[in-house]
């Protein structure tokens, strides 16, 4: 798996995993992730439905927790995990180390779902996990909804680090940036260190050529390149963004940047080369965070020289497609609804989750 080493050493991108089991951490699997090149460790409720459905490794552990709720139960273990996980990952976060920032080695655990629209619980469930795992190396998710984005601000502003996810649209975007941006000059105003709040957004982005692809013209030669026109446009506002006044001036203050995140980056069309939302979109100051199957892929015959957005006029005329998008399919409605889908389906994998646990709690083997 040395290939993943040449996405961060030669281009400046960081390949993350998106996956946290209890058994890789028990087994090493982790371990020798990190060996292999694995930079830092996603969650999300989905995933740790589908862990605790197909593990027997939670099995006992259920129970020693001592509490017969669901989500009580759940939230101690996955904690957990997260804990052992940041401390697996704690060599990379110590040697990613650069003028005082740390840029990699974290492990994102999300915030309920059932909060995604309601901004004080949000804030109060981030404070919560983030003590409860006890590691500066940990990343609290939050939803950029209309609620989390307040949230958002709030919590970086207190000195929590932040995987900000679910991020569909260009407009919401901005909107993630100025909250993370205001969080860090909070911070700054309450005379808390810069240096050690990391944060990261998550733009989603398969999910959105799924969503086009239905509405498009079978013979539509966006088919497939709408979600890489968004990234390329976001990485042209990120971009933008870093370099303004405000952000130089909290940089110079110590602050790291909030390097974009590409999330949902395995193909959902077998059509399409498995490595498509991941050689095209390799760029500094990046970061992928890729399912089993897509890592190994990269890992084995991975091409980042390939990228579509390192080269200003390449990334240009890419973002350039989305004024080509008929004037029938309307971008802002198409990804406001992948937002409420996203938050709907954690919410619903979140349900199947404690379910789950609760037939745990409740088998007669326990």
């Amino acid at each position: 798996m040395s290939n993943l080493r040449q996405y961060f050493d030669d281009y400046g991108q960081s390949p993350w995993v998106d996956n946290i089991r209890r058994d890789w951490l028990d087994d090493g699997t982790l371990a020798r992730l990190v060996e292999s090149g694995v930079r830092g460790v996603t969650s999300n409720p989905a995933i740790f439905a589908k862990s605790f459905a197909t593990s027997s490794a939670y099995d006992a552990a259920v129970r020693e927790v001592g509490s017969s709720d669901p989500e009580v139960v759940f939230e101690s273990l996955a904690v957990r995990d997260v804990r052992d996980a940041c401390d697996v990952l704690l060599s990379v976060f110590v040697s990613s180390r650069d003028n005082g920032r740390y840029r990699d080695g974290f492990v994102s655990l999300e915030v309920s779902p059932r909060l995604a629209h309601e901004t004080q619980a949000t804030i109060d469930a981030a404070v919560r996990l983030f003590g409860e795992v006890d590691r500066e190396n940990v990343m609290i998710k939050i939803p950029a909804t209309r609620a989390g984005l307040a949230a958002i601000r709030t919590v970086i502003g207190l000195g929590i680090n932040v995987n900000v996810t679910l991020i569909f649209s260009l407009d919401r975007y901005r909107e993630v940036l100025e909250a993370w941006t205001s969080g860090l000059e909070d911070a700054r105003d309450a005379g808390r260190s810069l240096s050690n709040i990391g944060s990261v957004a998550s733009f989603f982005v398969s999910r959105v050529d799924t969503a086009f692809d239905q509405l498009l013209d079978a013979q539509s030669p966006l088919r497939g390149r709408v979600a890489l026109a968004q990234v390329a446009a976001a990485y042209e506002i990120y971009l933008e963004w870093v370099s303004s006044p405000r952000v130089r001036e909290l940089v110079a203050g110590g602050a790291q940047v909030q390097r974009p995140l590409w999330a949902s980056t395995s193909v959902k069309n077998p059509a399409y080369d498995e490595l498509l939302y991941v050689d095209s979109l390799v760029a500094p100051e990046t970061v992928n965070t890729m399912p089993d199957a897509t890592l190994e892929a990269a890992s084995d015959h991975g091409q980042p020289a390939t990228s579509l957005i390192t080269d200003d006029h390449s990334r240009r005329s890419l973002a350039a497609l989305l004024e080509e998008i008929p004037s029938n399919v309307t971008l802002r409605e198409v990804t406001q609804k992948l937002e409420d889908d996203g938050v709907a389906a954690f919410a619903t994998a979140y349900d199947e989750l404690l379910a789950t646990v609760a037939a745990k709690l409740n088998s007669p083997t326990h």
